[in-house]
């Protein structure tokens, strides 16, 4: 990833020590939507390559985002296990993003939108996708994600789980 630093702060690889730190900025940031840390230990496990972590010049973590492949319109249940990566896997799945106040405006947002990007076209998946919570729908769209028309139950049952604002997202990678 080009990690170029802004405003002080840039992504690099997620390594294992950086979970505690996971799972406390998720805490901190997605308090109604908890997750194991098992869950980010196996995603960080099965699709290193999609797993970053924002620091600031001291090494202070103060963000993650966590991607992986996935099947499209069928995202995984908050807070499941994997199990492994799905051999049907069409689309880049951005599991969970985690950005504290600090790194707000930062323009970070915009760095891992054209990484999921690139990720995603270097996998051979036409698109990449993302559940938005907290009233993030409209950031995302501004990042050129649009809503997913899909009737399909099993899609509307997992958007619901989360909250009525939820949304499931699909960005088009041009492929």
């Amino acid at each position: 990833m080009n990690n170029g630093v802004r405003n002080g702060v840039a992504w690099r690889a997620m390594q294992e020590g950086d979970l505690p730190a996971v799972t406390a900025i998720a805490a901190e940031v997605h308090p109604s939507y908890p997750e194991s840390p098992a869950v980010f230990a196996e995603r960080l496990r099965l699709f290193a390559q999609g797993c970053l972590i924002a620091v600031d010049a001291n090494g202070n973590v103060l963000g993650y985002a966590i991607a992986h492949p996935a099947v499209l319109g069928q995202p995984p249940a908050l807070n499941s296990m994997l199990g492994g990566l799905s051999p049907q896997a069409d689309c880049l799945y951005l599991h969970d993003v985690a950005l504290t106040a600090a790194t707000r405006r930062s323009g970070l947002g915009g760095a891992l939108v054209a990484y999921i990007e690139e990720l995603a076209l270097a996998h051979g998946f036409a698109c990449a996708a993302l559940m938005a919570v907290n009233n993030s729908a409209a950031y995302w769209q501004r990042c050129g994600f649009m809503s997913y028309a899909c009737a399909d139950e099993a899609l509307a049952h997992k958007v619901a789980s989360y909250d009525s604002d939820a949304q499931y997202l699909v960005l088009d990678t041009g492929r």
